[in-house]
């Protein structure tokens, strides 16, 4: 019997093989399924590290999940070339704003993710299994993005928050997955929220995915990611009238080493 299983799975794994070759619509579902997998298996996991090293919710987890995270790109054949985390070591808190293209954005985050560093997420990745209870474990900060009032008064929450618990938050300013190799136009409240606490801004760029991971086309393969971390971009002394110049001019900056870093003219 425990041969007949044994041959059995090794025909469906010769079989699956063969796919994953032959077409890459298969490829590209398995080894997102494997990565979706991954992280409600690892997540559980986690959770239960957090609660027993820490107890709760606290920022202090991301450490224990940045560990974990971190394994993953050996799965997938995925290499990090980072340059500037230097660029992190800002006294006292801090905005940090970056570019958003995909599901696998966690491992690249996680690659770089500075000490005492929460997220900012909607609302709906709470409710997401083991993924939305590590999420909420690790620190990380819901808005309700349908409701503007709402988000508005969370973020303005957060601003206290960075300043009285000296905490660095990470943003995406684009609100949404982009795998299109540019950026979309940035949301200004992640400025907004930069300004009102007046911190500095510290711009983080990967390069783009469109190389080795593309919905469109199912294309999923091993590849090389470049990241930058650019210099602080200070706002004391910003009001309300320049959130506008600000967000600005960190797209133009961020969009020019995206072209740099991703070999686009």
């Amino acid at each position: 019997m425990e041969m007949g299983w044994l041959l059995w799975g090794t025909a469906v794994l010769l079989l699956l093989h063969v796919l994953m070759q032959l077409s890459p619509s298969v490829n590209f579902a398995l080894r997102v399924g494997f990565y979706c997998l991954m992280c409600l298996v690892a997540s559980a996991l986690a959770a239960v590290a957090c609660l027993l090293v820490n107890g709760g919710r606290t920022v202090k987890n991301m450490r224990i999940i940045r560990a974990v995270v971190r394994t993953f790109k050996y799965f997938f054949g995925l290499r990090f070339e980072v340059k500037g985390l230097e660029n992190f070591k800002v006294e006292g808190p801090a905005l940090i704003v970056s570019n958003h293209q995909s599901v696998l954005d966690m491992m690249g985050l996680m690659e770089i993710l500075p000490d005492n560093c929460v997220q900012v997420g909607k609302k709906e990745l709470m409710y997401m299994g083991s993924v939305g209870l590590i999420m909420y474990l690790g620190g990380v900060i819901f808005i309700n993005r349908k409701s503007t009032s709402s988000a508005k008064m969370v973020m303005s929450e957060v601003a206290k928050t960075m300043v009285a618990e000296n905490v660095k938050v990470w943003v995406y300013p684009e609100g949404t997955r982009n795998c299109t190799g540019d950026l979309l136009p940035f949301k200004k409240g992640a400025f907004h929220l930069a300004v009102q606490a007046q911190v500095p801004v510290i711009p983080v760029v990967y390069s783009s995915f469109t190389t080795f991971y593309n919905p469109k086309t199912k294309l999923f393969t091993s590849g090389k990611i470049k990241v930058e971390v650019l210099p602080p971009i200070e706002t004391k002394g910003l009001t309300s009238d320049d959130v506008t110049d600000l967000c600005d001019r960190c797209f133009s900056t961020m969009r020019e080493t995206l072209f740099k870093l991703s070999g686009h003219p």
